[in-house]
């Protein structure tokens, strides 16, 4: 990608971060990248391409760097799942937490249809896959349902966290978290 085109990916998933998809306009991406929207138009030819390429670049960074940090939090494919919402804890309490910046898509981008929303259900896929990875490497029962709940509580505790502005409800996903596993596991 050429710094430009990055610069602008930067500088926009901070914007649609901070102040949301709407609410952030071509001229103040721009403006704040310091370039000319002619050079932003060279590089994307709508404001809907730069919120996929934003999308799609957060995507790669975002859930590798959280894959990795939850990989190396645990020894076992147990202590990762739990993992799972100790690295979202700290996530939560960054002064830059906005939630989830695919979740704040959809609820700008609902159509049913729209490329926004595929890059959205596609990043949500690869997390669930993620954490069915883990389920199997841990030997639960009914990896897949333990897997989709998990990641639900995992939803739940980043909009909680981002409604009521404190990052508890990642311990609270935990603690359920915990209870769903040993008792999957007791039943094997």
């Amino acid at each position: 990608m050429s710094s430009k085109r990055q610069n602008l990916v930067d500088t926009a998933i901070e914007l649609f971060s901070a102040h949301g998809y709407h609410g952030t306009g071509i001229d103040r991406i721009a403006e704040e990248a310091k370039v000319s929207k002619k050079t932003m138009y060279h590089h994307f030819r709508s404001k809907e391409e730069l919120i996929l390429a934003a999308l799609r670049h957060h995507d790669g960074r975002f859930r590798n760097e959280f894959m990795k940090a939850v990989d190396n939090s645990g020894e076992t494919a147990y202590d990762r799942l739990l993992a799972i919402f100790d690295v979202a804890h700290a996530w939560f309490s960054d002064n830059k937490f906005y939630g989830c910046m695919f979740i704040n898509a959809i609820g700008e981008y609902s159509e049913p249809d729209s490329a926004i929303r595929e890059v959205c259900k596609e990043y949500k896929r690869l997390t669930l896959s993620y954490i069915e990875e883990l389920t199997e490497a841990a030997n639960i029962p009914d990896a897949h349902a333990v897997a989709t709940t998990i990641a639900i509580l995992l939803e739940g505790s980043i909009v909680t966290s981002q409604v009521a502005g404190t990052p508890n409800a990642a311990e609270t996903a935990r603690l359920a978290t915990k209870v769903i596993l040993d008792n999957a596991l007791s039943r094997s």
